[in-house]
């Protein structure tokens, strides 16, 4: 979360599954106050995965135009190497996959790449 928490390692856990959920269900608003809190945009799970990368998945756009407005990192993969925009495209987020396209996602990182996953379920034209 942050460098200063006062909260115990169970507690923090607990904040960052809550703010994982947040992300999957889209809920933008209470989102960025967890992030206005202090908790990090580039927060993982013991997956590896972001806030980020959970919202695209799920095709939640507001939610990914939030915490690409915050700063949040389109490229970090989680521990099985797949990207945000990848996972976007596997599940046909087209919204999704074009903003992410939008803040620079690196289209040839993570197994399978972005352009691997395009090319696989003829979503190749949301590359650019």
């Amino acid at each position: 979360m942050t460098n200063d928490s006062s909260l115990t390692e169970d507690q923090t856990a607990k904040v960052i599954a809550l703010a994982m959920d947040l992300a999957r269900e889209g809920k933008s608003a209470e989102l960025a106050d967890f992030l206005d809190h202090g908790i990090s945009v580039d927060v993982q799970d013991a997956e590896g995965n972001t806030l980020l990368m959970l919202a695209a998945y799920k095709g939640q756009a507001d939610a990914v135009s939030m915490l690409i407005s915050r700063g949040a990192n389109v490229d970090i993969r989680n521990a099985r190497d797949q990207s945000p925009i990848a996972g976007a495209l596997f599940k046909g987020e087209d919204a999704v996959a074009a903003l992410l396209v939008a803040a620079g996602a690196d289209l040839d990182a993570g197994t399978p790449s972005a352009r691997a996953a395009a090319a696989m379920f003829g979503r190749e034209h949301l590359l650019g």
